[in-house]
């Protein structure tokens, strides 16, 4: 530290102890008063700091990501919701979606369509799916491009629901195209 440093962090102390006097001795009164409030702000202080130095782990834990690994694999973690959630570029949109090994086909929502630049009015929806709250009407589409890491995909097959959705799914359309898909210890590893 330089010596303008010392003389700022002296100046800002005398400045801190000249306030809390003068404070004190206005509320002379009442001390413990004055002390529990020190307290309560001590420790949200404390608390503060505390947030902000685990924040990194904190968000990792609340808000898992994916990862790229070296060899050309794609590990996705398992979210809070016990599913898996991927982001992929869509037409160059990040789009999160859930990973549904159940599904057939990659399904995008009316608003996430519109999103990655699709018209949902005006598309014909001329297919129907079947889902946990019925049947739904269904638009099949090609998607300009689909990333996902280091892999770009072009003219994709997808469809668009008519249905309520409230996100987009990841389905064994996109999925076949890696070699191999692993599930274990709380990890989905797409490789190619």
């Amino acid at each position: 530290m330089s010596g303008d440093d010392i003389a700022r962090i002296a100046y800002l102390g005398l400045l801190a102890v000249a306030i809390a006097g003068s404070y004190l001795v206005h509320n002379r009164d009442n001390l413990d008063r004055v002390a529990q409030q020190a307290a309560i702000w001590g420790l949200i202080f404390v608390g503060a700091i505390a947030a902000a130095g685990l924040w990194g782990d904190i968000r990792r834990d609340v808000a898992p990501r994916q990862a790229v690994v070296e060899d050309g694999r794609i590990v996705i973690p398992r979210g809070p919701d016990g599913h898996y959630h991927v982001t992929l570029e869509i037409n160059g949109v990040p789009l999160r979606l859930v990973v549904d090994t159940g599904a057939t086909d990659l399904v995008l929502s009316r608003r996430d369509a519109a999103r990655v630049g699709l018209d949902p009015g005006g598309l014909a929806y001329l297919g129907t799916a079947q889902t946990a709250n019925g049947t739904v009407r269904t638009a099949t589409v090609r998607l300009d491009t689909v990333g996902l890491g280091p892999f770009t995909d072009r003219g994709l097959r997808a469809v668009v629901t008519d249905g309520a959705m409230e996100g987009s799914l990841l389905g064994m359309g996109y999925l076949r195209l890696f070699g191999r898909i692993e599930i274990a210890d709380g990890q989905m590893i797409l490789t190619r």
